[in-house]
Protein backbone atom coordinates (compact mmCIF):
# COMPACT_ATOMS: atom_id res chain seq x y z
CA UNK A 1 0.00 0.00 0.00
CA UNK A 2 1.11 3.56 -0.89
CA UNK A 3 3.42 4.77 1.86
CA UNK A 4 2.04 7.96 1.58
CA UNK A 5 -1.90 6.72 2.81
CA UNK A 6 -0.89 5.63 5.81
CA UNK A 7 -3.24 7.45 7.69
CA UNK A 8 -6.19 5.85 5.18
CA UNK A 9 -5.33 2.65 5.21
CA UNK A 10 -7.26 1.99 7.93
CA UNK A 11 -9.51 4.94 8.39
CA UNK A 12 -11.45 7.79 6.90
CA UNK A 13 -13.60 7.21 9.45
CA UNK A 14 -19.40 5.70 8.74
CA UNK A 15 -20.45 7.85 10.78
CA UNK A 16 -18.80 11.43 10.13
CA UNK A 17 -20.38 13.63 12.28
CA UNK A 18 -21.99 11.55 14.87
CA UNK A 19 -25.86 12.64 14.57
CA UNK A 20 -27.32 14.26 17.58
CA UNK A 21 -29.52 12.61 20.14
CA UNK A 22 -31.45 14.48 22.79
CA UNK A 23 -33.86 13.53 25.47
CA UNK A 24 -36.96 14.43 25.47
CA UNK A 25 -37.43 17.58 27.22
CA UNK A 26 -33.73 18.58 28.39
CA UNK A 27 -31.07 20.48 26.86
CA UNK A 28 -28.77 17.29 27.79
CA UNK A 29 -28.16 13.85 26.57
CA UNK A 30 -26.02 10.86 26.61
CA UNK A 31 -25.67 8.06 24.27
CA UNK A 32 -24.22 4.37 24.24
CA UNK A 33 -24.35 2.27 21.26
CA UNK A 34 -22.45 -1.69 20.30
CA UNK A 35 -22.10 -2.44 16.59
CA UNK A 36 -20.75 -5.41 14.74
CA UNK A 37 -18.59 -2.40 12.66
CA UNK A 38 -17.58 0.82 12.90
CA UNK A 39 -17.41 2.14 9.16
CA UNK A 40 -16.53 6.29 8.76
CA UNK A 41 -17.47 6.99 5.17
CA UNK A 42 -17.78 3.50 4.43
CA UNK A 43 -14.43 2.38 5.17
CA UNK A 44 -13.86 -0.02 8.88
CA UNK A 45 -12.19 1.97 11.61
CA UNK A 46 -12.08 -1.45 13.19
CA UNK A 47 -10.81 -4.42 10.88
CA UNK A 48 -14.10 -5.52 10.34
CA UNK A 49 -14.93 -6.36 14.24
CA UNK A 50 -17.27 -4.70 16.87
CA UNK A 51 -16.62 -1.44 18.46
CA UNK A 52 -18.25 0.46 21.32
CA UNK A 53 -19.27 4.29 21.23
CA UNK A 54 -20.38 6.77 23.18
CA UNK A 55 -20.97 10.10 23.04
CA UNK A 56 -22.63 13.47 24.88
CA UNK A 57 -24.56 16.67 23.39
CA UNK A 58 -25.67 19.81 24.87
CA UNK A 59 -28.20 22.42 22.71
CA UNK A 60 -27.01 25.39 23.81
CA UNK A 61 -29.99 28.29 23.47
CA UNK A 62 -30.92 29.66 20.13
CA UNK A 63 -29.69 27.05 17.70
CA UNK A 64 -26.01 26.07 18.54
CA UNK A 65 -25.21 22.99 20.33
CA UNK A 66 -21.65 21.39 21.54
CA UNK A 67 -20.91 18.04 21.92
CA UNK A 68 -18.30 15.07 22.14
CA UNK A 69 -18.50 11.22 20.89
CA UNK A 70 -15.78 8.35 21.02
CA UNK A 71 -15.71 4.90 19.62
CA UNK A 72 -12.67 2.24 19.59
CA UNK A 73 -10.50 1.78 16.80
CA UNK A 74 -8.12 -0.19 15.57
CA UNK A 75 -6.25 1.21 12.29
CA UNK A 76 -4.06 3.78 14.14
CA UNK A 77 -2.09 0.81 15.64
CA UNK A 78 -2.48 -1.26 12.53
CA UNK A 79 -0.87 1.50 10.25
CA UNK A 80 2.14 0.38 11.11
CA UNK A 81 2.24 -2.84 9.78
CA UNK A 82 2.13 -0.52 6.15
CA UNK A 83 5.29 1.78 7.17
CA UNK A 84 7.65 -1.37 7.90
CA UNK A 85 6.02 -1.70 11.13
CA UNK A 86 7.73 1.12 12.24
CA UNK A 87 5.63 2.56 16.12
CA UNK A 88 2.15 4.67 14.54
CA UNK A 89 1.07 4.68 18.10
CA UNK A 90 -1.36 2.45 19.74
CA UNK A 91 -4.14 4.45 19.92
CA UNK A 92 -7.35 2.16 21.02
CA UNK A 93 -9.82 5.15 20.63
CA UNK A 94 -11.21 8.19 18.39
CA UNK A 95 -12.90 11.06 20.38
CA UNK A 96 -14.30 13.55 18.24
CA UNK A 97 -15.37 17.00 19.33
CA UNK A 98 -17.75 19.21 17.92
CA UNK A 99 -19.71 22.60 17.56
CA UNK A 100 -22.11 24.19 15.50
CA UNK A 101 -25.21 25.84 14.79
CA UNK A 102 -28.90 24.40 13.30
CA UNK A 103 -32.01 27.23 12.27
CA UNK A 104 -35.03 26.79 10.21
CA UNK A 105 -35.06 29.11 7.18
CA UNK A 106 -38.83 28.57 6.24
CA UNK A 107 -40.94 25.08 7.79
CA UNK A 108 -39.42 22.95 4.77
CA UNK A 109 -35.69 23.83 4.95
CA UNK A 110 -33.21 24.09 7.53
CA UNK A 111 -29.77 24.37 7.42
CA UNK A 112 -26.84 23.50 9.88
CA UNK A 113 -22.98 24.47 9.99
CA UNK A 114 -19.87 23.73 12.47
CA UNK A 115 -16.71 22.19 13.12
CA UNK A 116 -15.84 19.26 14.36
CA UNK A 117 -12.60 18.16 15.27
CA UNK A 118 -11.07 14.47 15.35
CA UNK A 119 -8.81 13.01 17.85
CA UNK A 120 -6.15 10.25 18.05
CA UNK A 121 -4.25 10.58 21.46
CA UNK A 122 -0.59 9.72 20.84
CA UNK A 123 -0.53 8.89 17.40
CA UNK A 124 3.06 8.66 15.89
CA UNK A 125 2.08 9.42 11.96
CA UNK A 126 4.78 12.79 12.10
CA UNK A 127 7.25 9.48 12.97
CA UNK A 128 6.94 7.85 9.76
CA UNK A 129 6.80 10.83 7.17
CA UNK A 130 3.15 11.49 7.58
CA UNK A 131 1.03 14.43 9.46
CA UNK A 132 -0.73 14.26 12.55
CA UNK A 133 -3.98 11.90 12.13
CA UNK A 134 -6.03 14.45 13.84
CA UNK A 135 -7.75 16.33 11.58
CA UNK A 136 -10.41 19.38 11.60
CA UNK A 137 -13.08 19.76 9.17
CA UNK A 138 -15.62 22.39 8.87
CA UNK A 139 -19.60 21.54 7.46
CA UNK A 140 -22.35 22.86 5.87
CA UNK A 141 -25.63 21.10 5.77
CA UNK A 142 -29.00 22.11 3.79
CA UNK A 143 -31.90 19.89 4.75
CA UNK A 144 -35.19 19.70 2.67
CA UNK A 145 -38.32 17.37 3.74
CA UNK A 146 -36.44 14.08 4.24
CA UNK A 147 -33.49 14.89 2.46
CA UNK A 148 -30.14 16.56 3.89
CA UNK A 149 -27.70 17.56 1.46
CA UNK A 150 -24.09 18.08 3.66
CA UNK A 151 -20.31 19.16 2.12
CA UNK A 152 -17.38 18.80 4.99
CA UNK A 153 -13.90 20.19 4.30
CA UNK A 154 -10.48 19.30 6.09
CA UNK A 155 -8.66 22.63 7.39
CA UNK A 156 -5.78 19.83 7.86
CA UNK A 157 -4.23 16.68 6.25
CA UNK A 158 -6.90 14.36 6.16
CA UNK A 159 -6.10 11.46 9.00
CA UNK A 160 -2.51 11.83 8.66
CA UNK A 161 -2.28 11.52 4.54
CA UNK A 162 0.29 12.94 3.25
CA UNK A 163 4.36 12.26 2.00
CA UNK A 164 7.37 14.70 1.31
CA UNK A 165 6.02 16.64 -0.95
CA UNK A 166 2.28 16.69 -0.59
CA UNK A 167 -0.59 16.61 2.18
CA UNK A 168 -3.87 16.29 1.51
CA UNK A 169 -5.26 19.73 3.48
CA UNK A 170 -8.78 21.01 1.85
CA UNK A 171 -10.04 17.29 0.74
CA UNK A 172 -13.78 16.96 0.79
CA UNK A 173 -16.77 15.14 1.28
CA UNK A 174 -20.26 15.56 -0.37
CA UNK A 175 -23.36 13.46 0.98
CA UNK A 176 -26.87 13.14 0.47
CA UNK A 177 -28.77 11.46 2.83
CA UNK A 178 -32.88 10.78 3.39
CA UNK A 179 -34.98 9.74 6.00
CA UNK A 180 -38.41 7.96 5.43
CA UNK A 181 -40.68 6.79 7.96
CA UNK A 182 -42.13 3.56 6.07
CA UNK A 183 -44.77 3.06 9.22
CA UNK A 184 -44.38 0.21 11.89
CA UNK A 185 -42.11 2.01 13.57
CA UNK A 186 -38.98 1.85 10.85
CA UNK A 187 -36.95 4.09 8.91
CA UNK A 188 -35.11 3.60 6.03
CA UNK A 189 -32.33 6.09 5.06
CA UNK A 190 -30.53 5.68 1.98
CA UNK A 191 -27.26 7.48 1.61
CA UNK A 192 -24.68 7.92 -1.27
CA UNK A 193 -21.70 10.07 -0.65
CA UNK A 194 -18.25 11.05 -2.55
CA UNK A 195 -14.69 10.73 -0.92
CA UNK A 196 -12.00 13.35 -2.54
CA UNK A 197 -8.72 13.30 -1.25
CA UNK A 198 -7.22 16.45 -2.10
CA UNK A 199 -3.22 15.68 -3.48
CA UNK A 200 -3.89 11.59 -3.61
CA UNK A 201 -6.65 11.69 -6.18
CA UNK A 202 -6.51 7.89 -7.35
CA UNK A 203 -7.22 7.25 -3.63
CA UNK A 204 -10.73 9.00 -3.96
CA UNK A 205 -14.00 6.90 -3.72
CA UNK A 206 -18.02 6.81 -3.53
CA UNK A 207 -19.44 5.45 -0.30
CA UNK A 208 -23.09 4.25 -0.38
CA UNK A 209 -25.59 2.78 2.23
CA UNK A 210 -29.41 1.84 3.42
CA UNK A 211 -29.82 1.58 6.88
CA UNK A 212 -33.40 0.41 8.41
CA UNK A 213 -34.13 1.38 12.29
CA UNK A 214 -36.57 0.66 14.56
CA UNK A 215 -37.16 1.54 18.24
CA UNK A 216 -37.61 -0.95 20.96
CA UNK A 217 -37.90 -1.52 24.61
CA UNK A 218 -36.00 2.06 24.80
CA UNK A 219 -33.47 1.04 22.02
CA UNK A 220 -32.72 2.01 18.44
CA UNK A 221 -31.42 -1.43 16.82
CA UNK A 222 -30.75 -0.55 13.19
CA UNK A 223 -29.30 -2.60 10.71
CA UNK A 224 -26.88 -0.56 7.02
CA UNK A 225 -26.11 -2.31 4.19
CA UNK A 226 -22.68 -0.41 3.52
CA UNK A 227 -20.12 -0.51 0.59
CA UNK A 228 -17.77 1.06 -1.38
CA UNK A 229 -15.93 1.33 -4.92
CA UNK A 230 -12.65 1.97 -3.09
CA UNK A 231 -10.44 0.21 -5.52
CA UNK A 232 -7.18 1.19 -7.69
CA UNK A 233 -6.62 -1.23 -10.64
CA UNK A 234 -9.25 -3.37 -9.06
CA UNK A 235 -7.10 -3.41 -5.62
CA UNK A 236 -8.79 -2.57 -2.50
CA UNK A 237 -7.59 0.73 -1.73
CA UNK A 238 -7.44 0.07 2.03
CA UNK A 239 -6.74 -2.78 3.51
CA UNK A 240 -5.89 -4.58 6.95
CA UNK A 241 -2.81 -5.76 7.85
CA UNK A 242 -4.11 -9.07 6.91
CA UNK A 243 -5.10 -8.23 3.37
CA UNK A 244 -9.08 -7.93 4.01
CA UNK A 245 -10.62 -4.94 1.69
CA UNK A 246 -12.03 -2.47 4.90
CA UNK A 247 -14.27 -0.98 2.23
CA UNK A 248 -16.01 -4.47 1.09
CA UNK A 249 -19.69 -4.32 1.25
CA UNK A 250 -21.23 -5.96 4.42
CA UNK A 251 -23.92 -5.76 6.53
CA UNK A 252 -23.59 -3.94 9.92
CA UNK A 253 -26.38 -3.84 12.97
CA UNK A 254 -25.80 -2.16 15.85
CA UNK A 255 -28.07 -1.16 18.95
CA UNK A 256 -28.16 2.83 20.92
CA UNK A 257 -29.13 3.90 23.69
CA UNK A 258 -30.11 7.82 24.46
CA UNK A 259 -30.20 8.79 28.32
Amino acid sequence: MNKSLVALAGALALTALPSISQAQGSPLSFNASLTSDYRYRGISQTRLKPALQGGVDYALPAGFYIGAWGSTIKWIKDASAFNGNQDTGSTPVEIDLYGGYKAEINKNLSYDVGLLQYLYPGNKFKDVGADNANTTEIYGALTFGPATLKYSHSLTSLFGTANATTDSKGSGYLDLTANFDVGGGVTLTPHVGRQRIAGFGTFSYTDYSLTAAIDLVGFTFSAAAIGTDAKVNGVASFQSPAGKDLGTAGLVIAAKKVF
